[in-house]
């Protein structure tokens, strides 16, 4: 299968938009979406994101308590999928 180069280059540009410094960090932004991945069990997602929030300065405390309020929300399945990610991370 070939890829379309044009529109793999678009997606690239709308995560550099949607995640780049504004009102909200780049941290948090990137929390933000740890946490919608974990409740729709990405477990990839969240090893991405969970990396990326670290590499932008997220503790793992932060990504702790993140998942927290993520379980509260969506309940133990986030938590499941979390677990499954973040394995050897935090």
């Amino acid at each position: 299968m070939r890829f379309d180069s044009e529109f793999l280059r678009k997606i690239e540009n709308a995560r550099d938009f949607t995640f780049s410094e504004g009102v909200i960090s780049r941290k948090y932004k990137l929390l933000l979406a740890m946490a919608l991945d974990a409740s729709v069990g990405a477990v990839e997602g969240v090893r991405v994101l969970a990396q990326l929030a670290m590499e932008a300065g997220a503790t793992k405390e932060e990504i702790a308590e993140v998942l927290r309020v993520t379980h509260y929300v969506s309940g133990v399945g986030s938590t499941y999928t979390a677990a499954h990610a973040l394995k050897g991370i935090v």
